[in-house]
């Protein structure tokens, strides 16, 4: 990937992420972090709503098909390990229940959010 392509994708994911923050945001869900990251792996998106804390990772493709492949089981995992990183730093958050939701974004749509698209195999 050359730079210019790196720089474009890294801006269409900002993007992407910025759209899904307020989209949740109008869903009632609060906004713990964005782009959290740590040596184990990231998280785009940490929100919370009641007891509930949802681990958010966006894909930003051209078609939902595509999106919806780019989560490899690996970076399920990263999610994961970052999202007990993240417990580490907020014991407040420790006895909410967790989830892991994906959101879609394509080209002229809303986000999709695929609500508790996997489970953790950490727990």
């Amino acid at each position: 990937m050359t730079p210019t392509a790196k720089r474009q994708a890294f801006r269409l994911g900002h993007l992407a992420e910025t759209l899904c923050l307020w989209y949740l945001r109008l869903k009632g869900y609060r906004i713990l972090a964005q782009r959290f990251r740590v040596p184990a792996g990231e998280i785009d998106l940490i929100a919370r709503r009641g007891a509930l804390l949802v681990a958010i990772e966006v894909k930003a493709r051209a078609d939902l098909a595509s999106a919806a492949e780019a989560i490899s089981h690996r970076q399920r995992r990263r999610v994961a390990r970052a999202l007990d990183y993240f417990l580490a730093t907020r014991p407040d958050l420790a006895g909410l229940s967790r989830r892991f939701d994906v959101m879609l974004v394509v080209p002229r749509r809303l986000p999709r959010h695929l609500i508790d698209a996997w489970q953790s195999e950490l727990h």
